[in-house]
């Protein structure tokens, strides 16, 4: 039986049309699979036809429910009843390992440094003459994509997407580090980490398991069966000269890097070819990117750190800072400035969370309530005339999500970069 005549013998229902939703539905009727509903909370009149009269008796009779990722099991208006069927609960991704396995794998997770990774990763594989796809939780969806047998397929796996994965089975699997995140969303430490650990749950004896040896003893205690191997820094460190790439010899990807380079020896990639291929690679937007150098000042765009985990990896890299923090905090996350005091000139509050970031830093750092970044901006340049320091680091790194001003992320980093860019011509 071929890959989808097997997922032709279910059925599914659909729950939620977001990207992910959508994607599912045009991957069934690409591969003429009809035995299929859909479900949305909201939109009750796309594919009527595809509607059930009653959610209760869909639910109790598919075979799978391929759940949204945005879809929590915690705040959705039918959570009681998804979770009396939480046993048939899948996700996209799932879709491709349930179908006869036919192409390599790995797949990435982690709070911190995922993306960043999984386009190192995608970058070095397609310089050393791999035939690489790459995404999920980056780029498209993992459905959108034309796997074909001969690709190593590269899959960025969020939190949300792993809670209910049931088939994932990744031939290299990697878990980069863990700390507080989306804890709203799952509810508790406990259940954020054990999704986390679902990439490692369905590997066999013949495949990889790369995990931060931080997380060593929380492997160990779940008996899985991959083969385990600890990226060393130490490692890394040794080779890290020889890499001809300023943005990736930044301390902030020591991580990121400790990983790609274990991985590219198991794969039995050549390691002069390793470091040839990372000369073009380019970082990522919102994440440590500087965008901006001018006379004494150093613009950096780190819009991506959601959380003060990943803000503090900017703040360990960076000096004469003046820090733009605030937005919207993630649950029970901690904050410790104080080690960072030497280095932060000052921290220019923004967002509608004004009290929480003050209360936080008001011991420790000099702080300005900005609320927005265009006041942030105005001020920070006249404090850079103020203090006289020989070099100014302006940065962006909010240690929140943007949602009480802005959409996502990027445009956050967008704006900060526009705005720097104006106000700099006019001040530099």
């Amino acid at each position: 039986m071929s890959s989808i005549q097997k997922l032709k013998t279910l059925s599914f229902l659909v729950y939620g049309l977001g990207r992910t939703g959508l994607s599912v539905i045009s991957f069934f009727k690409r591969n003429k699979i009809r035995n299929f509903k859909i479900w949305d909370d909201k939109n009750k009149n796309f594919l009527k036809d595809k509607r059930p009269d009653n959610l209760l008796r869909a639910l109790r009779e598919t075979n799978f429910i391929i759940l949204s990722p945005g879809v929590s099991l915690k705040t959705s208006a039918n959570r009681n009843h998804l979770i009396k069927y939480k046993n048939k609960i899948i996700t996209d991704i799932d879709l491709i390992f349930l179908q006869k396995k036919f192409f390599k794998s790995i797949v990435i997770t982690g709070t911190n440094g995922k993306s960043t990774t999984s386009k190192i990763i995608d970058h070095t594989l397609k310089k050393n003459g791999y035939k690489t796809l790459l995404g999920g939780n980056i780029g498209l969806p993992i459905l959108n994509l034309n796997i074909k047998k001969d690709h190593f397929l590269i899959i960025e796996a969020s939190s949300f997407q792993l809670s209910h994965s049931k088939f994932i089975s990744p031939d290299y699997a990697l878990l980069l580090n863990l700390s507080n995140d989306h804890l709203d969303w799952h509810g508790n430490m406990k259940d954020y980490e054990n999704s986390k650990f679902k990439i490692f749950k369905h590997q066999n004896k013949n495949q990889y398991s790369l995990i931060n040896k931080k997380l060593k003893d929380k492997f160990k205690k779940r008996n899985l069966l991959g083969k385990l191997i600890l990226p060393k820094l130490s490692n890394y460190q040794k080779v890290k000269s020889k890499i001809k790439n300023s943005y990736l010899i930044s301390d902030i990807n020591n991580e990121n890097m400790s990983f790609v380079f274990a991985l590219i020896k198991l794969l039995g990639i050549n390691q002069n070819s390793f470091f040839k291929s990372l000369k073009t690679f380019k970082g990522m937007p919102h994440r440590y990117e500087i965008f901006l150098k001018k006379k004494n000042c150093i613009f950096i765009n780190d819009s991506k750190a959601t959380s003060f985990q990943a803000t503090k990896c900017a703040l360990e890299n960076t000096k004469n800072i003046f820090w733009i923090v605030g937005g919207q905090p993630k649950k029970n996350d901690k904050f410790n400035v104080k080690k960072f005091k030497k280095d932060i000139v000052k921290t220019y509050i923004i967002g509608k969370n004004i009290n929480f970031f003050k209360i936080r830093i008001r011991n420790d750092l000099n702080f300005f309530i900005a609320n927005n970044l265009k006041n942030s901006i105005i001020e920070i340049f006249k404090d850079i005339k103020k203090f006289k320091k020989k070099t100014n680091t302006i940065l962006l790194s909010p240690a929140s999500a943007s949602f009480d001003q802005y959409s996502d992320f990027e445009k956050r980093g967008d704006e900060f970069k526009r705005l720097s860019k104006n106000y700099a011509s006019k001040y530099l």
